[in-house]
C-alpha cells in the first residue's frame, strides 16, 4: 500500500504489516513497488519481510506503481479550461502503458448541459467510459465509484481539475491532498511525497500518486495510430498500408477528419503528438 524509506506497508486481509524487502532483491535488480502483489514472512504481529514479488499486470515508471487497472483521466470543463491536446495525450499514454483509461470531466455545473453532452460524446464515441460530474453538488460521485469498482485506480490530470475534491468525496475523512490549487497563479502545489494506496472497498483501490499530472507518450511515431481507436475503421480504407495519417495521399483518416466523421479535435491532437514524437526521434540521432 505504501513505500517509504525502504519500508513497505503490506495489506493482508485487513492487517497492515510494515515490512522490509529481502536483501538479495538489490542484487537481483528487483524493486518492490506500491501496487505489487507480494509474498512475505510475518514477524510478530505487525512486521514482516517481503520474500517475493509476483508478476505484474502493468507497471508505470512515473510515478512508480504496479498493477494499475484503470487511469481516471480527470479534467475540468472550465477553470482551468479544457485542454483537448492534454486530455488526448493522457488517454493515449495510458493506452500505451497497457492501462484502461476512463474520462471524468468535472465542474459540469459550470457549463451548459449541451456543451457537456457534446464533449462527453466525443470520448464515448472512441469507446472510453466518460462521465460528467459536479463533485461539490454531489452529482456523479457514485457513478465514479461504480466505474472504479474492482480496480486499482489512479487519477491523472492537471492541477485544479478537482482530483483532490473527488478523492475526498469518494473517501470521506481521509482528506487526500492530491494537489491544492493556488488561486493566485492557477497552478498546483504538490502536497504529497510518496505513492500510497487507499482502500475504497473490498476490491477497489485508489492510488494517491504525486507528480502524476501527465503520463509520457513513449511509442514510435509510426505506431502512434494504434492508440487512437477512433481512427481504426477509417484507417482501413487508406491508400497505403503503412499510412501514418499525416501527409500521405489517399489518407482516409484525414478525409474523415475533414468531413467530421472523426472529431477534428482528436485528429488535431494526433498530429501534434505525432510531431512531438518525430522531433524527439530526430534528436536522438
Amino acid at each position: 500500500m505504501r513505500a517509504i524509506s525502504g519500508f513497505f506497508d503490506v495489506y493482508d486481509e485487513g492487517v497492515v504489516r510494515r515490512c522490509r524487502a529481502r536483501g538479495v532483491f538489490k542484487k537481483q535488480g528487483v524493486t518492490v513497488l506500491v501496487g505489487d502483489l507480494v509474498e512475505y514472512d510475518p514477524i510478530g504481529t505487525n512486521e514482516g519481510v517481503v520474500t517475493s514479488v509476483l508478476p505484474r499486470r502493468s507497471e508505470l515508471i512515473r510515478p512508480p506503481i504496479a498493477n494499475v487497472n484503470q487511469v481516471l483521466v480527470v479534467f475540468a470543463f472550465v477553470t482551468p479550461d479544457l485542454n483537448f491536446l492534454m486530455l488526448d495525450k493522457t488517454i493515449t499514454a495510458a493506452l500505451i502503458a497497457g492501462v484502461r483509461p476512463a474520462v471524468v470531466l468535472t465542474k459540469a455545473d459550470l457549463v451548459d448541459a449541451q456543451t457537456a453532452a457534446r464533449i462527453c460524446e466525443i470520448y464515448r464515441g472512441c469507446g472510453f467510459a466518460t462521465l460528467a460530474i459536479a463533485t461539490k453538488l454531489g452529482e456523479g460521485v457514485e457513478s465514479v465509484r461504480s466505474l472504479m469498482r474492482g480496480s486499482l485506480n489512479v487519477f491523472s490530470g492537471p492541477s485544479g481539475a478537482g482530483k483532490s475534491t473527488l478523492a475526498n468525496a469518494l473517501v470521506p475523512g481521509l482528506e487526500l491532498q492530491m494537489g491544492a490549487v493556488s488561486e493566485k497563479i492557477g497552478r498546483g502545489k504538490q502536497t504529497t511525497r510518496h505513492v500510497e494506496l487507499f482502500k475504497l472497498d473490498e476490491d477497489t483501490w485508489l492510488a494517491d500518486a504525486p507528480g502524476f499530472s501527465q503520463l509520457q507518450v513513449n511509442v514510435e511515431s509510426r505506431e502512434l495510430k494504434r492508440f487512437f481507436p477512433d481512427f481504426t475503421e477509417a484507417g482501413a480504407a487508406c491508400a497505403y498500408r503503412g499510412c501514418v495519417h499525416i501527409d500521405e495521399d489517399g489518407c482516409a483518416v484525414k478525409a474523415a477528419a475533414a468531413s467530421g466523421t472523426i472529431q477534428t479535435s482528436r485528429y488535431d491532437s494526433y498530429v501534434q503528438i505525432y510531431a512531438e514524437i518525430r522531433e524527439r526521434e530526430e534528436n536522438m540521432y
